[in-house]
């Protein structure tokens, strides 16, 4: 597809929806056409993202005055999509959903970890899940992607080489702790977020029970769309999420215990063989520096994830990182991604920017 593309984003004045119209604006083959915002409707869009003044004239305007484009992101909180889908799918050919509404492949999955039946089930087998570094030939071409969990995200780079290469053992649990900034709860403010509350705060809000475990366990049991865990049956997985005294940033520890024999050797084969060609992924494992291991906060803005592990011996553990931008690879930076992919463009296209050092 040569021709530029027109692309409106439906929920704007959210974090996600302002990084992907920072990256757009910059992307050579996009056409940014409407930016909706039901509360700052007729306002800038640069009054509510002011690191844009100067970029844009957009002006948001309400869903209901969107006019038709060839690509529709919805950035809408969970839930603002399923009820609305046929509406989308009329103003776009091809949509990119930012949120939970059409990530899980099986309806029983929004009861187990929603709480309530899918508004739309024939449409969640429509989706792709978009994830490239797993499903990348499935979102090639593709009409609709769902965006992935940000910590799921994370999660899921961390140990993917593991299972991809055999080397985990399905018969021990996944067990991952991630630690997230303030961003990833959006942009309305709550009690929990006040800043008397927030700041300085180390808190477990999610022990157990974080939605983004039923990505996971997708991700490492379907075989459908071409990944699963390599034929060795079911894993089961275990996330808890902490919030830290950031704004931005991922960082996924995930503890996977290995089969007997396995070396870091094949620990370092399986990370190169599956992440070598992969543009936004990157392996940080080194023997000196501050930086030995991947670190969330040199990653703010760009699209990379870095990922790294250690090995306990003793144990039979490997020690899986990964570390992104929530707000980035997380969400806007991936749904660009997804979106090259769709077109038919290089994938690294609009998604240059490496990050900043010192920040």
């Amino acid at each position: 597809m040569s021709r530029s593309v027109s692309v409106s984003i439906l929920g704007a004045s959210g974090y996600a929806g302002g990084e992907l119209l920072r990256l757009l604006l910059d992307h050579p083959h996009v056409s940014l056409a409407q930016v909706t915002s039901e509360r700052n409707a007729g306002s800038f869009a640069h009054f509510t993202h002011p690191n844009l003044r100067g970029r844009t004239q957009l002006k948001f305007v309400r869903a209901a005055d969107l006019t038709p484009c060839d690509v529709l992101v919805v950035g809408l909180p969970h839930g603002g999509a399923i009820g609305r889908i046929a509406e989308f799918a009329a103003l776009a050919e091809r949509i990119i959903d930012l949120s939970a509404d059409f990530r899980l492949r099986d309806p029983q999955g929004y009861v187990d970890w929603y709480g309530k039946a899918h508004a739309a089930p024939a449409w969640l087998q429509k989706f792709v899940y978009g994830l490239p570094e797993l499903y990348r030939q499935q979102i090639r071409g593709a009409r609709y992607v769902s965006g992935v969990g940000c910590n799921a995200t994370a999660t899921i780079l961390a140990i993917w080489p593991l299972f991809a290469a055999g080397l985990a053992d399905p018969k021990r649990d996944v067990i991952c702790e991630v630690k997230v900034g303030s961003s990833e709860g959006g942009n309305r403010s709550s009690d929990a977020s006040h800043h008397p509350e927030r700041a300085r705060a180390m808190r477990s809000f999610a022990p157990s029970g974080h939605r983004h475990t039923a990505e996971v366990a997708q991700a490492l049991n379907s075989g459908d769309q071409g990944s699963g865990a390599g034929g060795q049956g079911p894993v089961k997985v275990h996330l808890s999420a902490t919030a830290i005294d950031n704004v931005r940033g991922v960082l996924a520890t995930a503890h996977i215990f290995i089969k007997p024999g396995a070396t870091e050797r094949d620990l370092w084969r399986a990370y190169r063989q599956t992440y070598r060609d992969e543009p936004f992924v990157r392996i940080v494992k080194e023997k000196t520096g501050i930086y030995r291991y991947p670190e969330p906060k040199i990653l703010s803005g760009s699209n990379y994830a870095d990922v790294g592990f250690e090995l306990d011996r003793r144990a039979g553990r490997v020690v899986a990182l990964c570390a992104i931008d929530n707000l980035g690879k997380g969400a806007a930076g991936s749904a660009v991604q997804c979106l090259n992919l769709m077109c038919g463009w290089e994938e690294t296209t609009g998604l240059s920017f490496a990050g900043l050092h010192p920040i």
